[in-house]
């Protein structure tokens, strides 16, 4: 395929792509062709071709109704899946491609449903018209290649811009989630989105309650996942959307944050989400960047103002934990997610207490075992949520925190924090107090634990003492 405005980089990207997808597109747009049937290459497909980053995954498009589909690649396939037939959509497997093919369609919301109404067309013109954006607009017919970009969505990827097909009002009415979606891609892509969607955003914010928080949630994931998530964010909360799927993120826009008076708790709290983005190692972390987010979303309801004009937002990670569990559930995220960015959200304040080093170890051992496995997204977190202008004092902190991750290494090496346990065991305990299985037990247990956590290793038989200690003061020996 050749298209006279490509860049060189573009066309050579192209010609790259369809070196390495011929023998299973070519293959099948044949295949289809001999039944009489369009097919075509159609929307993130041919978008991410242009922006360099194709994948294993193709979208594909026919006026092929799915059971007919069905039919056409039964044996041709290496494996075939129904689950988005419903919706228009098989999946098929074949030569280590994943591919969707979904047949011509348009979609519209009724008033009152959750769930679109799927309805058939005839044209390929015509499903790209349904589609959200006119960088998802644009096609490539099988078997001849032939490029079809009939809403200008070469242009917009050049400009990086994000515009409807049809109008942004009819866009939107036809599925709200597309709302969402804009911003998703503007998180995603850097791109901005065109004045006159972000107005019909705006006006139709109320819109997105009709849609199932299982969709409004991937969006969201896929968002703060994005490689600009502040983008997206302030598109929520500028155009009314974030009040409708995320109401905590406006509400923060002015509540004045007591440590930080040079700005307020959301612009805070967007650049922790950047600083935490800044320390990840290994790609997105929903978890960390979930927990940067939602961090103070507590200061709101915790507000209280203080004498001499200071504000104060006592217990606001406690109030936030509850919050962000809240939401997160509401949203339909997995209950591990749930719990870990809940947990950060009422940890991230602990360091503060640490001072300028005054914590025992009993301190920094009862920390690491808050921490459990999120203690390294603690450290992380803990330093992202430093935004002071105060160069002076984010380096102080920046010192203090490193003497506290350097003390944990070190009682890490002597004692193996992330497994801390007591030095007798159940059976032991059992054992040494001649007494079976039970509550008295569990109590016992916990005692020693308290006791390794505040007095380290001090070995089995000064354990021993301590335990029978304990349980003569308790009145269960003599």
């Amino acid at each position: 395929m050749s298209v006279s405005n490509l860049s060189d980089t573009q066309q050579r990207a192209v010609t790259e792509l369809f070196r390495r997808i011929a023998p299973v597109a070519d293959e099948l747009g044949r295949l289809f062709a001999a039944r009489g049937h369009q097919l075509a290459l159609v929307g993130g497909t041919v978008r991410d071709v242009f922006l360099g980053r194709a994948g294993n995954d193709l979208d594909l498009t026919t006026d092929a109704r799915p059971e007919r589909v069905l039919e056409i690649v039964k044996d041709w396939a290496d494996a075939v899946w129904t689950v988005g037939i419903d919706f228009g959509t098989v999946g098929v497997r074949k030569a280590g491609w994943q591919l969707e093919i979904t047949t011509y369609r348009s979609e519209a919301y009724d008033p009152s449903s959750r769930k679109p109404e799927v309805a058939y067309g005839d044209s390929l013109e015509g499903d790209l018209t349904r589609r959200d954006f006119a960088i998802n607009a644009m096609a490539v017919r099988l078997p001849e290649h032939e490029f079809v970009d009939p809403y200008g969505g070469l242009p917009d990827l050049a400009a990086k811009v994000l515009r409807t097909p049809a109008s942004p009002e009819q866009s939107f009415d036809d599925d709200p989630l597309r709302m969402l979606r804009a911003a998703r891609f503007a998180a995603q892509l850097g791109f901005s989105v065109a004045p006159a969607a972000v107005a019909a955003m705006s006006a139709m914010a109320g819109r997105i309650e009709i849609v199932s928080a299982e969709r409004i949630r991937d969006e969201l994931d896929k968002l703060i996942c994005g490689s600009h998530p502040r983008a997206g964010l302030t598109l929520l909360v500028d155009t009314g959307l974030a009040a409708h799927v995320l109401p905590e993120l406006p509400k923060l826009r002015l509540e004045i944050d007591e440590h930080h008076r040079h700005k307020d708790v959301y612009e805070h709290t967007l650049i922790v989400l950047e600083q935490a983005i800044g320390l990840e190692t290994t790609g997105p972390d929903r978890v960390l960047r979930w927990a940067a987010l939602l961090h103070d979303i507590g200061k709101p309801k915790t507000r209280r103002n203080e004498p001499g004009g200071r504000v104060s937002f006592h217990h606001h990670e406690v109030v936030g934990a509850q919050m962000a569990k809240k939401r997160l559930a509401e949203l339909k995220f997995p209950k591990d997610v749930v719990s870990d960015v809940s947990r950060l959200v009422e940890l991230h304040l602990r360091f503060h207490g640490y001072g300028t080093g005054e914590w025992t170890d009993s301190a920094v051992r009862r920390y690491v075992r808050d921490g459990g496995h999120l203690l390294d997204r603690l450290h992380k977190l803990t330093r992202a949520d430093c935004t002071t202008r105060n160069r002076r004092k984010a380096a102080a902190l920046s010192r203090t925190y490193d003497q506290l991750e350097e003390r944990i290494s070190r009682l890490a090496e002597e004692e193996e924090l992330a497994k801390i346990r007591p030095e007798l065991d159940g059976n032991e305990i059992q054992e040494i107090l001649g007494l079976s299985p039970g509550p008295v037990i569990g109590r016992a247990y916990k005692h020693m634990l308290e006791l390794r956590m505040d007095e380290g290793l001090i070995g089995k038989e000064a354990a021993t003492e301590a335990l029978l200690a304990w349980a003569r003061d308790n009145g269960l020996i003599s």
